[in-house]
């Protein structure tokens, strides 16, 4: 096996049938979840071909696919409100809510054929399921789900010679984070989004009666019969890998500039259209419409103002000034900057 590891229960062979689990010297130290990207990529890159699987849990994250633009998927007001991270991944697939109640699954392998890949993984952590008395059933490519309610979501991307499958496991979760971090920060439709993403998830919690911990250990020994503990030298090599993953260009880099529209009446003042030029989460320029009163200079008092401010709450209640009724009539700031940041007042 590579140097970097220790393998125990001697199974160095090629013609693995069960997996090898690959764990850390230092399981006590917290990691962002970038590690464990990169961490998938390490053992892709430098261990002997083989069946690898390893579990992991993360502070509360959002970590959207690699196509994806993130001002389209993810609520970054919210996530910096409460503490969410948020990281692009190099799968490709939808946003996910990542937090410590629930369990994020990664699988690498020599296959490179997508849909096997996926069905060979998918059933075996289904059938693992089923030996728990669970009724787990596969859905569609990547899914898993008992009594109809998803309760795993994964996700593919390949580099020569190996496959890496990643998931989630919703043993638990903070539905309301959940639904906060990756929907519009309008209060009406996160309470809406709740209630619609409990009708199609499940929690692995309510159909067992193992504890988080003992799960893992069900799992690790269903699916594993081998481990390697992988070394300082290797840590640090996860960790170069991961500096990619941390660079704005990355995170951001595949994102163009695109539109935000927000449209709503404020009373008293008048009907706004508002038009916002986004480039990586930054307002590049601002057009506002309306049947409004001006009653100053709204290109200097206003949107040279906003004109490169992050697209946050804070920081455009920072960049503008207090009072803007000697710019529209009767306009209160609190009232423009909800309309600019939040849900239109249709």
């Amino acid at each position: 096996m590579c140097k970097f590891a220790t393998v125990t229960n001697n199974l160095t062979r090629l013609h693995i049938i069960y997996m090898i689990y690959v764990a850390l010297n230092n399981t006590k130290h917290k990691r962002r979840l970038t590690f464990y990207l990169a961490m998938e990529e390490y053992i892709a890159r430098h261990l002997e071909k083989g069946e690898y699987f390893f579990m992991w849990q993360v502070d509360p994250t959002v970590i959207f696919g690699r196509n994806q633009l993130i001002q389209n998927e993810v609520n970054i007001d919210y996530c910096r409100q409460h503490n969410i991270q948020t990281y692009r991944r190099k799968s490709g697939g939808g946003c996910v809510y990542a937090d410590m109640t629930n369990i994020m699954f990664s699988y690498i392998t020599p296959d490179e054929n997508v849909s096997l890949t996926f069905s060979k993984y998918i059933n075996m952590v289904s059938e693992m399921l089923r030996k728990l008395g669970i009724p787990a059933e596969t859905s569609g490519r990547n899914d898993i789900m008992i009594d109809g309610r998803k309760v795993s979501g994964n996700a593919f991307y390949h580099i020569p010679g190996r496959s890496i499958v990643h998931g989630t496991m919703l043993y638990d979760t903070n539905i309301e984070n959940m639904v906060g971090a990756i929907t519009p920060s309008c209060e009406k439709l996160v309470s809406k989004g709740i209630q619609s993403v409990r009708q199609h998830i499940t929690l692995l919690k309510d159909h067992i009666s193992l504890d988080i911990e003992e799960f893992k250990e069900f799992t690790r020994s269903n699916l594993c019969d081998s481990q390697i503990i992988l070394d300082d030298e290797a840590i640090a090599e996860i960790a170069h890998i991961e500096e990619e993953y941390l660079t704005p260009e990355f995170i951001y880099g595949n994102n163009p500039s695109y539109n935000i529209t927000r449209n709503g009446r404020i009373e008293g003042v008048g009907d706004f259209v508002i038009s916002m030029e986004m480039k990586n989460d930054i307002l590049k320029d601002i057009d506002i419409k309306g049947d409004f009163f001006l009653v100053g200079d709204i290109g200097q008092q206003i949107i040279s103002k906003l004109q490169g401010t992050a697209y946050t709450t804070n920081a455009i209640n920072a960049a503008l000034p207090d009072q803007l009724d000697n710019v529209i009539l009767n306009l209160k700031k609190e009232d423009f900057v909800y309309l600019l940041t939040k849900c239109s007042n249709n």
